[in-house]
């Protein structure tokens, strides 16, 4: 459906899961025959996907999940001292 010039919408942004977003839109009075647009962001997915392979590599490396966590527990200090 095309707007007029002039015509204007009230858009919202809703943030939430797939799972959520049908009782989201119930709650927030959003009649099931208007037409919505929905964005599937993808971000997270792709996180995992990266912490996935480089967790990989650093037990190829021969690191232990105790050694990663002694490195991330010594970077996180680091960052601390940096932020002072």
């Amino acid at each position: 459906m095309l707007r007029k010039e002039g015509e204007h919408s009230s858009m919202q942004t809703i943030e939430t899961t797939a799972g959520e977003a049908t009782a989201e839109l119930r709650r927030r009075g959003i009649n099931a025959d208007n037409r919505i647009t929905i964005v599937v962001d993808s971000a997270a997915d792709i996180f995992i996907a990266v912490r996935a392979e480089a967790r990989a590599r650093v037990l190829a490396a021969g690191l232990s999940d105790d050694d990663i966590d002694a490195l991330l527990k010594q970077a996180r200090a680091e960052i601390a001292v940096e932020d002072k």
